[in-house]
């Protein structure tokens, strides 16, 4: 009797899949005495996967069951669901998915086994005969890094019925899968929405219609995510950005291209300012750079070799033409900046440098433009046009531990200023077909980055081949309010840059020495790092970065004389404060103030004024009665000054 994974595991249906000799098989698999096996559990990562993937197959033959005439595309599990891509004659619709929902129920129900067969080309040619797509994967897109292929062989799942024995249907597939159906909860799965998308994600080829679903182990687990989806939306940036009058994308002005209004600009400054102020505390010098450069300097940089398919097309400009037409001289093509790093290289070495200028720390707010495709572009999170809080250290070799330990420092000290204070590291290494240097540079800037991340004494994480082409990098990654993780500063360091610009400086010895460059962008990018705290916030700013941070609200116009003055002393102390002299009643200013998120509302009426006093009124809804102003003012004035997280 052959011996099966599922043999050696055991256990309930909380088992999915099973790794054996460290790959994730399916639970029919045979294994062998030597094999060493263990279970995977479907609340794993690995295991939820599985249930995710299997869950898109099931959607993917309920489409067909309505759809007949639906083409199959791709299928993977994403992060928290699934998505599963098909060519159809005309869009799903919100009926068309609670039909699904409830066809995918009844597969579901059936118990339908998921059976592994291995077919050669020609049979998955001749099976697939009416999938294009499909056919399409197995010949000259098959090297795509898609669930369907992959491997040493091809591999078809088939859905069979469990009492007939018979195929319901089947997907090219290389898995693995759930036993069978019923391992999939029926109250713990939702088909989210619609969206069309490309096929394998390339604009030149064609839309389909994309299906966006979630599978949980539990119906709780599903109640949970679709609660914490509730609460993301409330939080969203470009929502609240309208509504609290922010920022905003306008149509003529183009794509991912954001311009910020009057109080959008009052929290960008600040956030600038404070951070002006830490760097010139941290020893920073701070330099500008033009937004446009030739081509030639990106050329030096590499950037054109490895990162041209994220910058805009150049401009050909500076070329002499006769009146007759003939050309005198050439253009020169000339491009929008992606990033600062080449300027700021070449400001390093306009003169000759010495060991006592470094480490040279450069830093900038630096505005750059990226070509991000249209369908990836989102909001402030992923803009084409941005600004970088972008510096660059330059030190010895020697020097390069203790900067990169005092730069990771500075950096999470300087974002728990902000209010985010969960973090975890990332250490992404090289890839070595995409990267330039030698082992040994890539081997010392990476274990110098790792030893500079254990001292903070946080969980790090290995992103193996993430790092960029010319050297290894930490990222920080932050936890905002609602447990969501967002990839923040990031910290680089770079052996090819000073070799590519010949940059050196003169050492104690009278000698030429090669710097070591660091890249850092503490924010990411301003337009970022703003969505980020606005959604970590819910746009509730803590007083210090309230665009408005006190609405002094009169309770008849009598007492606006009263409150101007209050308001007078609150600026001289650089409060930033209105007094609403609108005619609505001061209920319905109240509730504006709060619709508002403002930090402190300051309400006076006749007993307020003879007693040199104010109803002092909180964000939250809590209310002090007959504060003195001078107390009041210095309780703002306080909080603010301590960045109090109200």
């Amino acid at each position: 009797m052959t011996t099966t994974a599922l043999d050696v595991v055991g256990g309930d249906r909380s088992t999915v899949v099973a790794r054996i000799n460290g790959e994730l098989r399916d639970l029919s698999t045979p294994v062998a005495p030597e094999d060493v096996v263990e279970a995977v559990s479907v609340d794993s990562p690995e295991g939820l996967a599985v249930l995710r993937h299997s869950t898109a197959h099931v959607l993917a033959q309920a489409v067909q069951q309505m759809f007949p005439e639906a083409r199959l595309g791709i299928g993977p599990p994403i992060k928290d669901g699934f998505y599963y891509d098909f060519d159809m004659p005309r869009p799903f619709t919100p009926e068309d998915l609670e039909a699904l929902e409830k066809a995918m129920v009844a597969i579901i129900k059936s118990g339908q086994r998921f059976e592994r067969r291995v077919v050669d080309e020609g049979e998955a040619v001749r099976e697939l005969a009416a999938e294009p797509y499909k056919l399409r994967l197995i010949g000259s897109e098959g090297g795509a890094d898609v669930m369907e292929v992959g491997g040493l062989e091809l591999t078809v799942y088939d859905n069979v019925d469990a009492k007939t024995g018979q195929r319901c249907w089947g997907d090219l597939c290389r898995g693995p899968h759930v036993p069978d159906t019923r391992y999939i909860v029926p109250n713990a799965f939702k088909l989210m929405r619609t969206a069309a998308a490309y096929w394998l994600g390339d604009q030149r080829n064609e839309q389909l219609q994309r299906v966006y679903g979630t599978a949980w182990p539990s119906k709780d687990d599903l109640r949970a995510h679709l609660t914490f989806l509730e609460e993301a939306e409330k939080r969203d940036h470009r929502r609240l950005g309208a509504e609290l009058d922010l920022f905003s994308f306008p149509e003529q002005i183009g794509s991912g291209l954001a311009v910020f209004h009057p109080k959008g600009g009052v929290i960008r400054r600040v956030m600038e300012d404070y951070s002006r102020t830490r760097h010139e505390q941290g020893g920073y010098e701070f330099v500008n750079s033009p937004h446009i450069t030739k081509g030639q300097l990106f050329e030096q940089s590499g950037h054109l070799d490895w990162y041209s398919d994220g910058m805009y097309p150049p401009m050909q400009l500076d070329a002499e033409i006769d009146a007759d037409g003939t050309v005198r001289r050439q253009g020169v093509d000339y491009y929008l900046k992606p990033m600062n790093c080449p300027m700021h290289s070449l400001i390093f070495g306009a003169r000759g440098r010495s060991y006592r200028e470094l480490p040279l720390r450069l830093f900038e707010f630096g505005t750059v433009y990226r070509y991000e495709k249209s369908g990836v572009v989102q909001g402030l999170t992923r803009a084409r046009g941005f600004t970088q809080d972008d510096a660059h250290i330059y030190c010895s070799r020697e020097q390069m531990a203790a900067e990169l330990d005092s730069l990771l420092t500075f950096t999470l000290n300087l974002l728990r200023d902000y209010g985010l204070d969960d973090f975890y590291l990332e250490l992404s290494t090289r890839d070595p077909e995409k990267s330039v240097g030698t082992d040994e540079e890539w081997t010392e800037a990476t274990e110098a980055l790792r030893a500079s991340a254990e001292v903070q004494g946080l969980d790090l994480v290995l992103d193996e081949g993430g790092a960029a082409f010319y050297g290894p990098k930490i990222s920080v990654q932050a936890k905002d309010a609602i447990g969501r993780t967002w990839q923040m500063s990031t910290i680089q360091v770079d052996f090819q840059t000073p070799q590519r610009f010949d940059l050196e400086y003169q050492g104690p010895d009278g000698t030429r020495h090669r710097p070591v460059m660091i890249h850092r962008a503490l924010f990411g990018s301003i337009e970022r790092f703003f969505a980020v705290l606005l959604e970590h916030y819910a746009g509730a700013f803590p007083p210090w970065l309230a665009p408005v941070q006190v609405v002094a609200i009169p309770v008849t116009d009598a007492h606006n004389e009263y409150l101007d003055s209050v308001a007078g002393r609150l600026r001289e102390r650089g409060v930033r404060v209105e007094v609403d002299t609108a005619d609505d009643r001061m209920q319905k200013k109240i509730r504006t103030a709060q619709k508002s998120k403002v930090p402190y509302m300051l309400i006076a009426g006749d007993d307020d004024v003879a007693a040199g006093a104010v109803s002092f009124r909180y964000r939250d809804g809590t209310q002090k009665n007959g504060v003195l102003v001078d107390d009041a003012i210095t309780e703002i004035v306080d909080a603010i000054a301590k960045r109090t997280q109200v």
